[in-house]
């Protein structure tokens, strides 16, 4: 195999890798002389800047040591393996990046041996790539289970973003979903490195004159997490080691593991955790404050801040003249912009009723059982069903 056919074989398992809020697109474009009749993982990804654009997803090598029970690269599953050499891998993908089917790679690997020697391939790699062949554009480095805190640095300084997935939340849910890795020693710790290189090392800036960002995945629905759990872990992953984002990669069985029998995550759930992961984020809430089940799990059937509201605005509204900028983000219908947007308004002018919410880019039916214009409840024209 050549390094595009070694590519077009890694295809069907880069979903279980959830990276930059991801949208699969089509290959490649047919024009394209080194992807024709090819079709490569490519996804249409928020970087973040913001910025949405076509990346390649791929991993390094196929083959891992490790017996993770969910994977379908689990050392004991019997299917072919494929494994790059550096220079094969970034010439590779620099073939695809020139025909203009992408503009970014992220790069991951299942763990060759052991994690310090796979670190040493990706980042070789992305050696290749930035300093021999120029390359400008979006890399996404993943930091391999057990990496040292070197080439934790050396990634830094070549990426635009890093990522450790952790998988689990605790240690116990780590042990039934990947028995042969450890939680805080092999991968809680590199993201910690992260953070302390960051916040330590502000005079050796890395790629383009900034650290990069990170991020992290947990697989949801394998064992018995609850979504208290994820949601205690990506509170402090957030506030305490500043991840970009925490992402949240719904279990598929897959045939030939000892999980191939269970059940694939309702998507309904994972929506909740990323609604509630970004009102931990950027919008003030605490974990307290969600209505979780007995089970520790959020309701389905209603987003979490709607929820909330119900609860606690529903009789007490908040009144858009006089309220805080954090107490007008916990409002259904108002983000961050339109909090922002409202906070402006006031200074020139009054608000005089959903017509102003909408102009401001509010979701102004969401939020008017929820708050005060001029005083009062605004007028809601009633639907018919």
């Amino acid at each position: 195999m050549d390094g595009l056919d070694k590519l077009q074989a890694m295809t069907p398992f880069m979903d279980m890798e959830v990276v930059e809020g991801q949208e699969k697109t089509p290959a490649a474009s047919a024009n394209a002389p080194c992807t024709k009749h090819q079709t490569f993982p490519i996804y249409l990804a928020a970087l973040p800047n913001g910025k949405r654009t076509p990346i390649l997803k791929s991993m390094f090598s196929s083959a891992c040591s490790r017996n993770c029970n969910y994977c379908a690269f689990r050392a004991d599953r019997d299917f072919r393996r494929e494994t790059f050499q550096p220079d094969e891998m970034a010439e590779s993908f620099s073939r695809i990046h020139r025909s203009g089917a992408v503009e970014g790679i992220f790069l991951s690997s299942g763990v060759m041996g052991n994690g310090i020697t796979t670190q040493d391939r990706l980042l070789d790699t992305a050696e290749i790539l930035r300093n021999r062949m120029g390359y400008q554009d979006y890399l996404h480095l993943k930091i391999m289970p057990g990496a040292e805190k070197e080439q934790v640095r050396r990634a830094m300084q070549l990426a635009d973003r890093v990522s450790v997935n952790l998988e689990a939340p605790t240690t116990a849910h780590l042990q039934k979903l990947a028995p042969q890795k450890m939680l805080l020693e092999e991968l809680l710790r590199p993201l910690r490195w992260v953070e302390e290189i960051r916040r330590t090392e502000s005079g050796h800036q890395g790629w383009k004159g900034r650290w990069p960002s990170s991020t992290t995945q947990f697989v949801v629905g394998a064992v018995d997490e609850s979504d208290v759990d994820l949601l205690r872990a990506s509170q402090y992953l957030t506030h305490t080691l500043h991840l970009k984002r925490v992402y949240f990669s719904p279990f598929n069985p897959v045939r030939n593991t000892p999980f191939e029998g269970g059940t694939p995550l309702n998507l309904w759930r994972q929506s909740r955790l990323y609604q509630a992961s970004f009102l931990i984020r950027d919008y003030g809430f605490t974990l307290e404050e969600f209505p979780f089940a007995v089970d520790g799990n959020l309701p389905l059937n209603m987003d979490p801040k709607l929820a909330w509201a119900q609860l606690h605005l529903a009789e007490r509204p908040v009144d858009l003249e006089r309220a805080e900028l954090q107490d007008l983000m916990r409002v259904p219908g108002i983000g961050p912009a339109g909090a922002r947007a409202i906070v402006s308004a006031r200074r020139v002018g009054r608000l005089r009723g959903l017509r102003d919410l909408r102009r401001l880019g509010v979701a102004a039916e969401r939020a008017s059982p929820f708050i005060l214009i001029q005083g009062r409840r605004p007028a809601v024209q009633l639907t018919l069903f």
